[in-house]
């Protein structure tokens, strides 16, 4: 389907020249236009399936710039990325969809149209329009995020850190890579838009797409500084195990401590001499008893005020 600005946003059923017009097309509808617009055979093809990489490039034409994007649901992380292409030629916004089941990308192209006044709208309002809205709410979701990582943290030091804590930090970890990866190829499509080698874009109005820029730029910080954050909070959560352990084997060291001197009983009582008087004492067994139950108790006594436990 197609939209032309004249004096508001109309759908057409076909494509027209002359005129600020923007496109939403399935990759199979490209390959009826493409030649027609003059784009390049590679990048039909490279519709035909969906991108597995984000930073895959922008190819600068004479006449048009073509680049593909992964679309990450910032909202829900275990949603399918959507995969969409961007043709911008003057005049023409095209984006393609190579995969987009939920239709949320649809929708977003939609609300795009929607974002300036018909008739004030232009080929950059257009694209900043689109690609702000591939970031909208994403300053709530990494606030979430950095709330997420701050309950984590209180858990660790009090010392109530489940045996999966790990696979949860793994999770977080690789949720803000893909979000870094996916501000970078943000990042590479605003910077070809600015550089402007094909002058599609009036130089004045470039401003919008520097804008969005900086706003990308912060958001890629922001996750950044989250994922060095989790890094300390795997550090802190390592340094606590370290922390039980030490204290478990302070444990185990400090009973050791205490009971070895009954094995020095047990052996010596052990050698079995005749020469030795317990043996025949009436009392001996009781004595031996006590004599352990002694040692034990003064061990304990030293332990309590060397405080080591």
């Amino acid at each position: 389907m197609f939209y032309v600005f004249s004096p508001e946003v109309r759908e057409v059923p076909k494509l027209r020249t002359g005129t600020l017009t923007a496109g939403y097309v399935r990759s199979g509808e490209l390959q009826q236009i493409y030649r027609q617009l003059g784009f390049a055979d590679s990048t039909a093809e490279a519709c035909q399936n969906a991108n597995m990489y984000f930073r895959s490039g922008v190819e600068v034409y004479d006449d048009y710039t073509f680049t593909e994007l992964r679309i990450v649901d910032r909202k829900n992380p275990e949603a399918e990325d959507d995969c969409v292409a961007l043709y911008i030629k003057k005049d023409l916004f095209l984006v393609v969809d190579v995969l987009d089941e939920d239709r949320s990308t649809e929708q977003k192209f939609q609300a795009a149209l929607r974002r300036f006044p018909a008739q004030s709208m232009t080929l950059e309002k257009l694209v900043f329009a689109f690609l702000e809205s591939l970031v909208a709410g994403d300053i709530a979701v990494l606030e979430s995020t950095g709330s997420q990582i701050a309950d984590l943290e209180e858990t660790v030091l009090r010392g109530a850190a489940e045996k999966d804590f790990n696979l949860t930090l793994l999770a977080l970890k690789n949720r803000l890579m893909k979000a870094h990866n996916y501000y970078e190829q943000l990042l590479d499509i605003t910077e070809a838009v600015e550089e402007n080698e094909n002058e599609l874009f009036d130089s004045e109005s470039l401003r919008y797409i520097s804008n969005l820029s900086n706003k990308v730029q912060r958001l890629r910080e922001d996750v950044d500084s989250l994922s060095s954050a989790v890094v300390h909070l795997q550090d802190a959560y390592s340094a606590q195990l370290d922390i039980r352990l030490n204290q478990t084997m302070k444990f185990f060291t400090v009973i050791t401590s205490i009971f070895f001197p009954l094995t020095i009983i047990v052996g010596w009582y052990g050698m079995n001499f005749q020469s030795m008087p317990e043996f025949y004492w009436r009392f001996g067994y009781l004595y031996v008893i006590l004599l352990s139950i002694v040692v034990v108790l003064v061990l304990v006594l030293i332990g309590k005020k060397k405080k080591w436990f």
